[in-house]
């Protein structure tokens, strides 16, 4: 696969004179998140629905990790990173949250390898089956430790009843530029220690400095509200659906829109050759 992606950046390094190194690791990252983003594109809903099911368990075991540490020390920052346990095991079990969908299928959208529908399958079916897994687990959490029950009412309370501000809207952006800047950044390594290193230090600043994830966030809602406290699901999705559109807004603003102009001639490369291969056809 190396090689084959080597020998594409060589076919636009013809068209171009695109021959540094930097320039060179952009083009093989560019192969990378296209064709990832494709992939996940032109998946079957039900794959989408499993991966997603399964992105939500393990984000659930971030959530175990991250309480538990919590409830042993009070240290916000700790759990934090106790809380990257969760994306390590997204990243080396190949599952997916809703918010990794940014990057990288919207960059096959622009490439012009899928399309509008797609994307909109892939979403929404990452989103509501990222959220049943989840629930299943914290079903599970709940009756495993209810001495956690009053720690998880007091985090879901600090989420839920956060009024709807300029600092609202800051913590979602930056919820969804940071889970997307950690997906272009392990895209971006050729290992697997590097991909490990950058889902530590986004757990440890999503979940360390609370900063509001639609899915992770949720998470803490369905434990409170499965252990009885007085969080209701209508509470739950009065705060869910602005912090999804402005995670939304922070992902694709803050970091996918700026990787796509800057790999502009990428882009364009890209379509032209897939409009000859057609034509070819």
């Amino acid at each position: 696969m190396a090689s084959d992606r080597k020998d594409r950046a060589d076919e636009r390094r013809a068209d171009g004179d695109n021959d540094g190194p930097v320039e060179e690791e952009l083009e093989l990252e560019f192969e990378d998140v296209v064709g990832e983003g494709a992939e996940r594109l032109h998946r079957t809903f039900r794959a989408t629905l499993v991966t997603g099911f399964l992105g939500g368990v393990e984000v659930g075991v971030g959530v175990l990790a991250y309480l538990g540490v919590l409830y042993a020390t009070g240290d916000q920052l700790l759990a934090g990173v106790a809380f990257s346990v969760g994306l390590i095991a997204l990243l080396l079990a190949h599952s997916e949250l809703f918010t990794e969908n940014f990057l990288m299928p919207i960059a096959a959208l622009v490439a012009r390898e899928g399309t509008v529908l797609q994307l909109v399958k892939l979403w929404s079916g990452t989103l509501i089956a990222n959220l049943f897994g989840g629930w299943l687990m914290m079903l599970i959490i709940v009756t495993a430790f209810p001495e956690w029950h009053e720690l998880l009412t007091e985090t879901a309370h600090h989420f839920i009843d956060a009024p709807f501000d300029w600092q609202f809207v800051a913590l979602s952006i930056l919820g969804g530029a940071v889970i997307t800047l950690m997906t272009r950044m392990q895209e971006g390594a050729h290992s697997e220690m590097p991909k490990i290193a950058a889902a530590v230090v986004g757990g440890f600043v999503l979940a360390g400095f609370q900063l509001f994830h639609s899915i992770l966030d949720s998470l803490f809602a369905f434990g409170a509200i499965i252990s009885g406290a007085d969080v209701s699901y209508l509470d739950w999705m009065g705060w869910f659906f602005p912090v999804l559109g402005l995670n939304l807004l922070g992902g694709v603003a803050l970091v996918t829109a700026l990787r796509i102009v800057r790999g502009g001639e990428l882009f364009e490369i890209r379509r032209r050759n897939n409009k000859h291969a057609k034509a070819e056809d």
